[in-house]
């Protein structure tokens, strides 16, 4: 997008030519491109539709006030409504990753965007020699009288049960070779646990299947995604299927 001191959009491309010249002194190819508009989430979009790109990163601004403000109106909805995977990637005062990747968080709900983005980081952790961990969450309904007449137990310990099984099914897939992933059964509020697995692995990247954009969708994504994204410390790659 058009930087908001350019007085052009000619200028704003010289001014990204000049700031890319270190990228392009190590060999590498990119092109710069600036557009208007008053909706910049939805003219990138169109730019990565343009380009046919496979991959967009996106650094986010800071987790306070107007920054804040603008990570919600741009970041994510590109993450949102992008055809292809996003990255995120923190500011360098909170980032705790480094390059290259070594360690992949992937966060599995068993839903198809889900089973995507698995697939997705185990190419990942293939192609960069890392480890892979895959982490589902469990949140349990609050207790209250409705519930009361139910056994809670037998019924978590089915849940349970079932996580497990699903879990085992994802790490034992041959694809991944003689190195299967680690696995992670947590419970508690699905982004607060996503978050904290990734520090305790020392994750490089947190990789997430993001829902489709119906209303449900976007409330799942608001109360999960949304927030990963805002408080990672590392890269979140994102995947919409």
């Amino acid at each position: 997008l058009a930087d908001p001191v350019a007085d052009s959009l000619d200028e704003a491309v010289e001014r990204l030519d000049r700031w890319l010249g270190p990228v392009r002194a190590a060999g590498i190819t990119c092109d710069a491109i600036a557009v208007d508009g008053n909706n910049p989430a939805a003219r990138i979009v169109e730019a990565i539709e343009r380009v046919g790109a496979d991959l967009v990163v996106m650094g986010t601004h800071g987790r306070h006030g107007f920054e804040r403000l603008l990570l919600g109106s741009v970041a994510e909805r590109v993450v949102r409504t992008a055809p292809c995977p996003v990255v995120t990637v923190p500011p360098p005062t909170v980032t705790t990753s480094a390059l290259p990747f070594k360690r992949v968080v992937c966060a599995v709900d068993f839903s198809e965007s889900s089973t995507h983005a698995v697939h997705f980081a185990r190419q990942l952790a293939k192609e960069s020699n890392s480890t892979l961990t895959l982490v589902h969450v469990l949140e349990w309904p609050p207790e209250n009288e409705a519930l009361a007449m139910f056994d809670m137990t037998a019924y978590r310990d089915a849940v349970r049960t079932d996580a497990e099984e699903r879990l085992a099914a994802l790490a034992n897939d041959p694809e991944y070779g003689p190195t299967p992933p680690a696995v992670r059964l947590v419970t508690g509020k699905p982004y607060t646990q996503i978050l904290a697995v990734a520090a305790e692995e020392q994750a490089d990247i947190v990789v997430l299947g993001v829902h489709g954009r119906s209303p449900i969708d976007l409330m799942l994504f608001g109360s999960t995604t949304n927030q990963v994204i805002r408080q990672a410390t590392c890269p979140v790659l994102t995947l919409r299927h």
